[in-house]
């Protein structure tokens, strides 16, 4: 009988790729705003292109935060300070067209429970590793996370704001984790620097940095710069939008997305605050050894408190049906948009920080829908 391997794929992108300069500028924005007023109504998009940056949406507070000073520090932060990198925080045009949120939307969702839109909200967690999360989300992150520190702590001088990295794993037939299949990492770069000198830095201070040596062997194919030169990036190479990166803040591809982005959205938005939920059930859910892994589904309606279901998918590696693991869920979560707020402490200014390198597995940070504070409780309700 052949051994039946399999293959998995999953990429994440540095803060200075350009949709991801766009999600920090949202999430920069609505934390400045909820730093002042708690209560805030935000939704913020924002675009960027050669020179310009554009901060659109409907915000409703009765504070006042200055959005260009907010757009030019996330700019310099991520690194993009001069001009010959085509995008300098300052000699940017910051064009702002925000309006009031409906009167219509605020009118169902306003002082009560219900949601702010209808939708559908996953959250994933398994014990692959430490963060649970798939490795190839995580192994991806860190490279990407490496390739900033080591541009920002000035390793090299010849490093750039934008890149990217994707890892693909191979995995054994019983699903584990056999083997790093292969590893890409394209990051812009200076004219003068050799692709010989950038390739072997590369390898030694990132890749095999990042990479337990027990996961490369000698047929690991490591892609750096695959296509030569990257000396255009950013906006300038290619226009950035917000939300365009929504399964690089997730699972990698692993689970399923509703399809709604979170940067710049206040948590009265079951977009972002519903799949957080979902990902702090499905954490204490495999903690609790309830299932090895598991993809918890949420949907909503607009205006109503409850969420109109609860799908559950255990992957085979549950001893309780789904039904079983709906009634724990409802036993010990509450789903309301209001309480989930509540709950996780949503309306403070906590999302810049999350708006590149993941939402979901950051051992860095202290996030509350990543706690394992429902595990005994879990544990407890099935006596």
């Amino acid at each position: 009988m052949v051994n039946m391997r399999k293959y998995f794929t999953s990429e994440s992108v540095t803060e200075g790729h350009p949709d991801k300069v766009c999600d920090q500028i949202s999430d920069a924005v609505l934390d400045a705003i909820l730093e002042k007023d708690p209560r805030a109504r935000v939704a913020c998009e924002v675009a960027a292109t050669t020179g310009l940056v554009l901060v659109m949406g409907e915000i409703t507070t009765s504070t006042y935060v200055d959005i260009q000073k907010i757009v030019r520090d996330t700019v310099k932060e991520i690194g993009y300070d001069r001009g010959k990198y085509g995008f300098d925080a300052d000699n940017l045009a910051v064009l702002v067209s925000l309006d009031e949120q409906s009167a219509d939307i605020a009118m169902g969702v306003g002082e009560g429970e219900g949601a702010g839109d209808q939708g559908l909200m996953f959250g994933f967690a398994c014990n692959e590793t430490a963060e649970m999360m798939p490795l190839s989300i995580v192994l991806s992150h860190r490279l990407t996370k490496r390739l900033a520190e080591v541009r920002k702590q000035g390793l090299v001088d010849y490093l750039r704001p934008d890149g990217k990295a994707q890892v693909s794993i191979e995995y054994d037939e019983n699903d584990k984790c056999h083997r790093i299949d292969s590893v890409v990492i394209s990051t812009q770069h200076n004219e003068s620097v050799s692709m010989k000198e950038l390739r072997a830095f590369i390898e030694k201070e990132v890749i095999r940095y990042v990479i337990p040596a027990n996961l490369i062997d000698a047929n690991t194919k490591m892609y750096i710069n695959p296509t030569g030169r990257f000396v255009i990036g950013g906006p300038k190479a290619d226009s950035g939008l917000t939300g365009r990166k929504i399964i690089v803040d997730t699972y990698g591809g692993y689970a399923r997305h509703g399809g709604g982005a979170f940067s710049g959205k206040d948590p009265t938005k079951v977009d972002r605050s519903a799949s957080y939920m979902a990902r702090y059930i499905a954490k204490n859910l495999v903690a609790a050894k309830i299932a090895d892994k598991i993809e918890v589904g949420l949907s909503y309606v607009i205006g109503v408190s409850e969420p109109s279901s609860i799908m559950i998918n255990t992957y085979g590696t549950s001893k309780y049906t789904e039904e079983e693991i709906e009634q724990i869920i409802r036993k010990n979560f509450a789903l309301s948009p209001l309480q989930i707020i509540k709950n996780l402490d949503l309306c403070r200014p906590i999302y810049r920080q999350v708006s590149t390198y993941g939402h979901f597995g950051r051992l860095d940070l202290d996030l509350p829908w990543e706690k394992l504070d429902k595990v005994e409780q879990i544990k407890n309700s099935l006596k």
